[in-house]
């Protein structure tokens, strides 16, 4: 039995005036204990809805989740003290100090006065904010402001982390730190759920990815099997002449194995290949003997953005669309006060 555990989950919105959302329909997904799985998926997939499922934010219209056993529906009193979480915005009140809002956190899950500042202490040195924790919140960097969220979601020890977009904004040396951190936590026995608009992150980060589209999971597996599952490498080319886009397109399409697809401007153009060598070498004598020039052509191996292309036809991203995105505006009183009710 997995960890965690969602089965045929539903959740449809009726915004007023507008046709209803359905935000989930029938989504099950299944992360072992002690791992990494991250949900990725376009626009309005359902990947925030979810989360706040599984967190007890919201109720789902029909299907199970179930964590470590436990109804998230019928007992969420009994799965607020195991859950740790980390929503797009930072949870904090800036006009406390780091250690402050730490602190306070403890005292809200009632560790006591003594125990709450102790674990407050023990955070802000994991987190490297000792220089900043006297400080109101309010004058933190983006990326100090992300940390002390993260750090807020941990001060139980919480054997279930969601992060919902942990890395949104942050420069690419924070989020690196970040990564360290999701993957000391792992190795001490955490299990994560994450949510991420960087197929890079995914891609370091999680031991299962499930593709979400439509509020239901459209696919799932490693990174790697992903990959594997649109088959071959990629030949592309980079054209000196968008002019030559139609031409280059023809001469792919034949010597490709997958209709190719165009960058916005044109001039970059990819295909799968059974066999990439060989079909780059055909592909670069027909452009020679056309007189089509290249700034570049070369091959690679599949990335989770072409997983995301063929899988969905979007791009991935961070956002939810309907209803959900109201659900945003309330999302920091809502964590407070679950993490008050607990």
């Amino acid at each position: 039995m997995s960890f965690i555990e969602a089965t045929s989950l539903a959740k449809t919105y009726t915004p007023r005036g507008a046709p209803p959302v359905h935000a989930l329909a029938g989504l099950t997904l299944e992360v072992p204990r002690g791992t990494v799985t991250a949900l990725l998926g376009p626009n309005g997939a359902g990947k925030t809805t979810t989360v706040k499922v599984l967190t007890t934010l919201i109720t789902p219209d029909s299907g199970t989740a179930v964590i470590d056993g436990i109804d998230v529906v019928r007992h969420p009193e009994r799965i607020r003290p195991m859950i740790g979480v980390s929503g797009q915005y930072a949870a904090v009140d800036e006009n406390l100090t780091g250690f402050e809002n730490l602190d306070m956190v403890g005292r809200l899950y009632h560790l006591g006065a003594r125990q709450s500042r102790i674990r407050a202490k023990e955070l802000i040195e994991l987190f490297d904010l000792t220089e900043a924790q006297n400080r109101p919140v309010k004058g933190f960097s983006g990326g100090m402001r992300r940390r002390i969220d993260l750090a807020g979601a941990l001060v139980t020890r919480p054997a279930v982390l969601f992060l919902d977009e942990p890395t949104t904004g942050l420069d690419p040396r924070s989020r690196l730190g970040m990564w360290d951190i999701i993957t000391s936590l792992v190795d001490q026995g955490t299990t994560v759920l994450l949510t991420t608009q960087y197929l890079e992150e995914a891609d370091q980060l999680a031991d299962s990815i499930s593709v979400i589209d439509g509020g239901t999971v459209i696919a799932q597996g490693t990174s790697d099997e992903l990959k594997a599952s649109i088959g071959g490498q990629r030949v592309e080319l980079s054209l000196v002449s968008a002019d030559d886009a139609a031409a280059a397109h023809e001469i792919l399409s034949r010597f490709g194995a997958s209709e190719p697809t165009r960058s916005a401007d044109g001039r970059s153009l990819t295909v799968s290949a059974d066999d990439a060598p060989a079909a780059l070498q055909l592909i670069l004598g027909e452009l020679g003997s056309r007189g089509i020039p290249l700034f570049d052509a070369g091959m690679r191996r599949p990335t989770l953005d072409d997983v995301f292309l063929r899988l969905t036809g979007h791009a991935a991203s961070d956002d939810e669309s309907g209803s959900d995105e109201n659900d945003k505006k309330s999302a920091k009183k809502k964590k407070t006060k679950a993490e008050a009710r607990s």
